[in-house]
């Protein structure tokens, strides 16, 4: 099987902050119905999670004479932010997208990526 990341890059932290928790649920929801729909079509999400909104994050960057600069977020800079991801493994691509298209409804964007293998399989 080749495994794949899809990420949600363009949630809006402010929006699902003020979002209440039956809005929460409805998103959930909806992503759970992107795994059932993964597994009607012989894939299986193997992992994921939701990125924090609240919680404190950091950015490594590599600074002057090749030392690291460490410092609060934000972030690195990218036009969108990241809000999460999940991992998924499947044979057929086109079914993948497929299933995926369901995510749009709870997420302005969903980006698939594949995920390049080590050469130890």
């Amino acid at each position: 099987m080749t495994d794949y990341m899809i990420l949600f890059p363009a949630d809006r932290e402010d929006e699902w902050d003020d979002k209440t928790a039956e809005e929460h649920q409805a998103v959930y929801e909806n992503d759970y119905e992107f795994g059932r729909l993964l597994e009607q079509r012989g894939g299986q999400m193997t992992g994921g999670a939701e990125l924090s909104t609240w919680k404190r994050a950091h950015a490594i960057r590599r600074g002057p004479n090749g030392t690291a600069l460490v410092t609060d977020g934000p972030y690195t800079e990218s036009a969108e932010q990241l809000s999460g991801f999940y991992l998924v493994s499947i044979d057929d691509e086109d079914a993948l997208i497929d299933a995926a298209q369901v995510l749009v409804r709870a997420h302005p964007a969903v980006e698939i990526r594949p995920i390049e293998s080590s050469g130890d399989d």
